[in-house]
């Protein structure tokens, strides 16, 4: 039977390539965002890849757009296999620059946009007893960085919700399950259509890695969802281990260095559009793709995401390596 696959912000990034990823598969993909020139890129591109598109324009902060959206999956293709949440909004400048309204419209859409998704999956899910939620999550779920107080805020909450979901999915002996993939800087169109009150244009902060490295995480996600989490990136990985470890330390040097690094060298333009109220690639016809324009800095491979996806062949690597370096320190210290 072919998967049937339901991504939400499947016009651009993560989503997008994500789409690309599951395509390739030969599965039935639902694609849902805002905007319609958006969506109709992506459809082409997942029918060249080998499957089966629909789309559906979906603003997430709807709940109700979003269950009329998993019911028309349904009637297209019978059942729900996977459900990935994408779908985020967001506003760079510090919070007291940010409006009320527009820190609402944000959680809207990049928590309880993630609320509805799972709910709209798991109405339809819990009855077959089969399928499996995926949440983008991001390494600023776990640190907060300045200038990102609302979508920092929104991934801290998904994470809390989606544990929560978990344990009472465990407590019924369910096996539909949900698993989060916390994600790196990508380099996505959001840096050209994000709302920004910063003088300079906005930067994901480096290392930065290609949209396809994170759809790669997200299909292994999908493949092995008992695992509660998985990380992609050096960064997500120290960012984690390091707010454990020394997050005193860490406010302290992101108040000293978390504007610069999220900024570049060019002024940006105060009057440009965003796309936090209403959808870009919906009102001239542009699509913005899965890449954003920083291509030249992006990798394109992720010693994390090979680690998560070869748990034990990992370990025993860490293993040798750590077998090596006592070997190596006996042997200085005879000397």
């Amino acid at each position: 039977m072919e998967q049937t696959v339901v991504i939400t912000g499947a016009s651009a990034g993560i989503g997008r390539a994500t789409a690309r990823a599951f395509a390739a598969r030969g599965a039935n993909v639902v694609l849902l965002a805002r905007g319609r020139s958006g969506l109709a890129a992506a459809a082409r591109e997942v029918e060249a890849a080998g499957g089966k598109a629909l789309t559906v324009p979906t603003d997430m902060a709807d709940h109700g757009q979003v269950e009329a959206a998993a019911d028309a999956a349904v009637r297209a293709f019978g059942r729900i296999d996977v459900w990935v949440n994408v779908a985020f909004t967001s506003v760079f400048a510090p919070f007291t620059e940010i409006t009320p309204e527009e820190y609402a419209r944000v959680t809207q859409v990049s928590y309880l946009g993630f609320v509805n998704g799972t709910r709209a999956a798991l109405t339809r899910m819990l009855p077959e007893d089969h399928g499996t939620v995926v949440q983008i999550g991001s390494a600023l779920g776990y640190r907060a960085i300045p200038l990102q107080s609302a979508y920092c805020g929104a991934k801290h909450a998904v994470n809390g919700f989606t544990s929560s979901v978990r344990t009472e999915l465990m407590h019924r002996g369910s096996n539909v399950r949900i698993t989060v993939v916390q994600m790196p800087a990508v380099n996505t169109p959001q840096f050209s259509w994000v709302l920004s009150r910063l003088p300079r244009r906005p930067q994901p902060v480096p290392p930065i890695y290609q949209p396809e490295v994170a759809a790669r995480a997200v299909l292994h996600a999908a493949d092995h969802p008992t695992r509660k989490q998985f990380y992609v990136g050096a960064s997500t990985v120290a960012t984690i281990l390091g707010n454990k470890v020394a997050a005193g330390l860490l406010d302290r040097y992101l108040a000293r260095t978390g504007y610069g690094s999220q900024q570049t060298e060019q002024a940006d333009d105060p009057g440009r559009p965003d796309n936090l109220w209403h959808p870009l690639d919906d009102t001239d016809g542009h699509d913005f793709g899965a890449h954003g324009s920083f291509d030249r800095q992006a990798h394109g491979r992720s010693p994390q995401l090979w680690c998560s996806q070869h748990p034990v062949r990992a370990a025993a690597l860490a293993s040798l390596t750590a077998l090596g370096a006592t070997a190596l320190t006996r042997r200085l210290v005879r000397k």
